[in-house]
């Protein structure tokens, strides 16, 4: 089993019931998805190449390509033009990557901002080449140019207290703006 599955069935669990005083399982916080996007608007094809197999090698999986549904004159977007990649992690590959994200990932940041909230989601930005991993230092000139990657955290939770609750028992960083 995971462990961040397992530390989450084990003490999240009984930390969010001895907090918030609730007995049904429905109502305890539940990690819906995870969604993972490079945003590529401006790129050259090998260059995109480059990012979509990036996302695959941090997430394990085929990402899908985002194409652009309106044209844009500015940047020479046309319709239908692919602009960018994204992955959704559900399950046991969801849990995978937040232990991922917590042990690699995010121990490399110092001055790391943390998560910001939106509704039922915890929304986090990697910026550009900071990702550093050991699979794509093994071929750094390939992915030394990646875009900014957008992590969106989807869970089933009803206010912020319980969203700010979900975010420390998942040992993500801490938000100078949310001040949890």
């Amino acid at each position: 089993m995971n462990p961040f599955k397992n530390y989450y069935k084990r003490i999240v669990k009984q930390d969010f019931i001895n907090k918030f005083k609730t007995n049904r399982n429905k109502k305890l916080p539940k990690l819906k998805k995870i969604t993972l996007n490079f945003g590529c608007k401006s790129f050259p094809l090998p260059k995109f190449a480059t990012t979509m197999l990036a996302l695959e090698i941090i997430t394990k999986k085929k990402p899908s390509i985002t194409k652009s549904k309106k044209p844009n004159i500015l940047l020479k977007i046309q319709k239908g033009q692919p602009v960018g990649g994204k992955v959704e992690l559900k399950k046991n590959s969801a849990y995978t990557f937040i232990n991922n994200l917590n042990l690699t990932i995010l121990a490399q940041f110092k001055n790391f901002s943390g998560v910001k909230m939106k509704n039922h989601t915890l929304f986090c930005q990697l910026p550009k080449n900071t990702i550093k991993l050991q699979e794509l230092e093994a071929q750094y000139p390939l992915f030394s140019e990646l875009p900014i990657l957008d992590i969106n955290i989807s869970t089933n939770v009803k206010n912020t207290n319980e969203l700010m609750f979900f975010a420390k028992s998942m040992k993500l960083s801490k938000n100078k703006n949310n001040k949890y």
